[in-house]
């Protein structure tokens, strides 16, 4: 016998003689049923009872509680009754030591619904999957994490929710009291501050002493995060606050869940942007993440309309039909060019907007709009800010700065611009013909462009991106991922009308958000019964794969369509443009770059975690009948990957 097994029996031993000594019955759980989409390994029977017993009641050293010593009134239960009230329906979380007492409360007390537990491998796929929830949704999720350790897995997700504007509850385990603290694991994962790792990265972030503390911290913070400018916030939840018996609950109380009002430009300044557009001879409005709401992107059309303005929109959100006439994203380089007036809206680069800087050495930068063209800006962004990261972006000195929501300005400036506008009612009827005109011809070039290379193997990007098109265009249907890795086609060939017919970019930019957001709109999703289609990097999905058993494992239906391009093509484009740059081998652009040698059988991985699962395809006639089948496992609830092989872009 083996050294590591005399151990482990020793260990079965004194745990079976701990339960005896304190009276335990033993019995063993009844058997779970398998999942579908997979088979399930030997190794996943019902264990016997004294192995139950072994492994999860202790050993020696911990013992079971004595009959009559239980807690029967825990502070976790408490805090699920916060949860409740902060109108939390889903917390995602890596189950998790420093979090026991929330788990077995939300399971025990508060029967697994609102909040449901949404299981997860990873720290960073739960926070992911609570920023895209978020996003579909119009609410904030909660992500409940691992103390000192986990809160440092979600820190990427964490910042790129921090980056997007987005709010997310994150909730991770401490233990404040050192005297508290088990010997060994416990005190490497618990910190003076755990909340110093992601300061920079939050709204809020706060450590509640007492049971009172943590309901009204978690309120503010509900409060805090969903007021623009929206952001995650950080809740601890100390171990002994959860595990610790309340001693008289009614002593205790949770303020009720509020909105705030978000800010509003005051009348005159809202009177001096509306008399600055009307006059222009050619208005142009920058939008980014300017609408929450269908009401948003209404408001934007009924503002655009008012003034036959072109409106460039920057996706950070779904904010402007691209069927209307007035979209003229397309047409971005010559509208600004000529633009006397432009109103950005919720723009998060408003530098970047009006100026281009080369990627050579010396980085060499021009001003792309006219001298004496005047730029407005309204956005919440100018009332809160953090200095360590660079989600800021550089400094503009716009002619107009209000620090305000734009969406909650949108009705006065509307009724201010028509106001405004009554003296130039030929000039503004007149822009609508140059205008109608000008979309015509930006649409069929998109679709003229989007024909070269049709019967190409790899399948060209723009005949993915149709081909899934003309699958959902009929249902109720939202595009769950970022489109700029496939070149914006979604947004040039199909017909974008409903605010969540898509919830922009990640923010950060930190590979590894597209899946776990994706599931997390998912997730919205299956409520309204909508078709959450999620065109997912290779590159991106192999930093979290485990987001595939998530969804199996709680039948989350999405399609996932792989835009298997066998690369991090962003960084060989980069890697290339040094080469040349330096007059060296272009080509050695494959070496770090490339995913090959071998090459990841996506279908496969997939079916391994439940999820139906065809590929890898790579002719394109074969395209259209596999996406049928793939929408159709996905209409029945379930979650469908197809590999396709791409084109880089």
């Amino acid at each position: 016998m083996s050294v590591k097994e005399s151990k482990r029996r020793d260990f079965l031993k004194g745990a079976l003689a701990a339960g005896a000594a304190a009276g335990t019955t033993l019995v063993a759980p009844k058997p779970v049923r398998a999942q579908t989409g997979g088979p399930q390994p030997a190794s996943a029977a019902t264990p016997s009872a004294p192995t139950v017993a072994a492994e999860t009641m202790g050993s020696n050293d911990q013992p079971m509680p004595e009959p009559g010593k239980h807690v029967a009134n825990p502070g976790s239960d408490f805090m699920i009754d916060v949860f409740k009230n902060a109108n939390l329906e889903y917390v995602a979380m890596v189950t998790s030591s420093a979090m026991r007492g929330l788990q077995e409360s939300i399971v025990n007390y508060g029967g697994n619904r609102a909040p449901q537990l949404v299981v997860c491998c990873h720290e960073e796929v739960a926070t992911g999957m609570a920023h895209g929830y978020a996003k579909m949704a119009g609410k904030p999720m909660g992500a409940m994490m691992h103390s000192v350790v986990g809160l440092q897995h979600a820190s990427m997700a964490i910042y790129n929710a921090w980056c997007d504007r987005v709010p997310v509850m994150v909730v991770s385990g401490n233990t404040a009291d050192a005297n508290k603290r088990l010997p060994g694991v416990e005190w490497f994962h618990t910190a003076v501050d755990p909340g110093a790792m992601v300061r920079d990265m939050v709204k809020w972030d706060d450590a509640p002493a007492s049971l009172q503390n943590f309901g009204e911290s978690f309120m503010r913070a509900r409060m805090l995060a969903t007021t623009p400018p929206m952001a995650p916030v950080l809740v601890l939840a100390d171990s002994e606050l959860q595990e610790e018996p309340i001693g008289d609950r009614s002593a205790l109380s949770i303020p009720p869940l509020r909105e705030v009002i978000p800010p509003e430009a005051d009348a005159k300044t809202i009177a001096a942007v509306a008399k600055a557009i009307a006059n222009a001879a050619h208005p142009v409005i920058v939008v980014d993440r300017t609408a929450r709401s269908q009401e948003g992107v209404e408001l934007l059309v009924k503002l655009a309309e008012s003034l036959n303005a072109p409106v460039i929109d920057l996706y950070g959100r779904m904010n402007f039909p691209t069927n209307h006439f007035l979209h003229q994203t397309g047409r971005r380089g010559h509208l600004l060019r000529e633009a006397d007036v432009i109103l950005a809206l919720e723009v998060n680069d408003v530098w970047g907007l009006v100026n281009h800087m080369s990627d050579t050495p010396g980085r060499p930068w021009k001003r792309v709009i006219k001298p004496d063209a005047q730029v407005i800006s309204i956005s919440s962004s100018y009332l809160y800010s953090r200095s360590a990261f660079g989600d800021v972006q550089r400094y503009l000195a716009a002619d107009m700065m209000i620090g305000a929501d734009a969406q909650t300005t949108l009705p006065d400036l509307i009724e201010a611009v028509t106001h405004a506008s009554r003296d130039h009612a030929s000039t503004i009827a007149a822009r609508k013909k140059p205008m109608v005109d000008a979309y015509l011809a930006m649409r069929n070039g998109a679709r003229r462009r989007a024909a070269a290379g049709w019967d190409a193997s790899p399948i060209s990007t723009a005949r993915l991106c149709q081909e899934i098109w003309a699958q959902i265009k009929h249902e109720k249907w939202s595009l769950v991922s970022q489109a700029q890795f496939e070149s914006f086609w979604p947004q040039q060939l199909w017909d974008f009308t409903d605010h969540k017919h898509f919830m922009g970019n990640s923010g950060g930019y930190g590979i590894g958000y597209g899946l776990p957001a994706a599931a997390g709109a998912a997730l919205a999703c299956k409520a309204e019964g909508r078709i959450a289609v999620d065109i997912q990097p290779d590159g991106d999905l192999m930093f979290v794969p485990s987001v595939l058993w998530t969804l199996a494992h709680h039948k989350i239906p999405l399609l996932i369509v792989m835009h298997n391009n066998r690369a991090w093509h962003q960084e060989t484009m980069h890697v290339q443009r040094i080469a040349v740059q330096r007059d060296r081998d272009p080509h050695s652009w494959r070496v770090g770059t490339l995913i090959e040698a071998p090459y990841v059988d996506f279908a496969g991985m997939a079916k391994s975690m439940g999820v139906w699962a065809e590929g890898p395809i790579s002719d394109p006639a074969q395209l259209g009948p596999a996406l049928q089948r793939a929408l159709a496992v996905v209409k029945s609830g379930q979650p469908a990957l197809l590999d396709v092989v791409t084109q880089p872009r």
